[in-house]
């Protein structure tokens, strides 16, 4: 086809694109006239971008601190971005599903890798001083977090291991809520008393997280996984790439925060406070979580020491060696 006809036929499909829109053609073609050409910056906002770091306090590394925050919230939206498609998607797509699977993997392995950042990117000394301007915020605040969990798996499966066997899929979605695992991070032991912090996320993000989960009750990924006839849900591909997704969200990703929290919240005379007052030593662990999205790709016995030995490597590394 010559030039000068593709260009004719390319014409004539926008005018049949644009007939029902109430303006002809002509008049699209003026605003493509008139419209600046596109730029790099003007594409992605990049001067927002960059005037979105916005410290409290004037210690160099709070900088770091807010934008590795912010990547990190970025790389929870590209994880929903890919959630959202899968439990969308009514075809049961074999290859499909391991595509949007392997994709999470590898935003969850940028992340995971990324901590070091956090880890050896930045002066203890600082970070203890200007926490002190950050109360009562915390990671423990992310709502697009807890809306990853949510698309995974059922919230009977979020329950906290204490109280998981009293729950099942008959309880209603506000019944679990109460009961999630994460509440008791941010909640006192001795006095059953919720945290500013806690009360502040659950003002802000609970109609909207009650919401999204009756939205997708029985549409969950694991859900999707478990509509797939037999042959599908043997694939070992697909088995794979979700037993890795249920290390990444559910082992991997908090003993970073651990390791985190160690480096700079530890110290000989006994661990410091989180800012939002979250008992993080008790609340991180993987073991102490049992949170696993995917029960039924695991034996008992795999369930049962769910992250067991990454946490023994963490506080007692002699016990691995011997």
């Amino acid at each position: 086809m010559k030039k000068k006809e593709k260009i004719a036929s390319q014409i004539s499909k926008l005018e049949e694109k644009y007939k029902d829109s109430g303006q002809d053609l002509s008049s699209y073609l003026d605003g493509l006239l008139y419209q600046r050409y596109l730029t790099y910056w003007d594409y992605i906002h990049l001067d927002t971008l960059l005037s979105l770091q916005v410290p409290r306090t004037y210690f160099p590394d709070e900088e770091i601190f807010i934008m590795y925050h912010q990547i990190t919230e970025l790389y929870f939206k590209l994880i929903l971005h890919e959630q959202k498609q899968l439990v969308d998607d009514k075809a049961q797509n074999l290859d499909f599903f391991i595509e949007k699977a392997k994709r999470i993997n590898s935003y969850y392995k940028a992340l995971i890798s990324s901590f070091s950042i956090m880890i050896k990117g930045m002066e203890k000394e600082q970070f203890l001083q200007y926490r002190m301007a950050l109360l009562p915020s915390s990671g423990f605040q992310s709502a697009q977090y807890r809306m990853i969990e949510l698309y995974s798996t059922p919230m009977e499966n979020l329950v906290h291991h204490t109280e998981r066997d009293r729950f099942s899929s008959k309880n209603t979605v506000e019944e679990l809520y109460e009961h999630i695992y994460w509440k008791k991070g941010a909640t006192d032991f001795t006095t059953g008393e919720k945290t500013l912090t806690l009360k502040q996320f659950e003002y802000r993000y609970t109609p909207r997280l009650i919401r999204t989960a009756k939205q997708l009750q029985n549409t969950t990924i694991y859900h999707k996984y478990l509509q797939m006839p037999e042959e599908k849900r043997h694939n070992k591909e697909l088995v794979k790439a979700l037993k890795t997704l249920d290390m990444n969200a559910n082992i991997n990703w908090p003993l970073m925060h651990m390791g985190s929290a160690y480096r700079y919240l530890g110290s000989e005379k006994g661990q410091v406070e989180a800012t939002g007052g979250t008992n993080w030593k008790e609340y991180l662990p993987p073991s102490f979580q049992k949170v696993v999205f995917f029960p039924k790709l695991y034996t008992n016995q795999e369930l049962k020491n769910w992250g067991k030995q990454w946490v023994d490597h963490i506080f007692n590394p002699e016990k691995i060696k011997k």
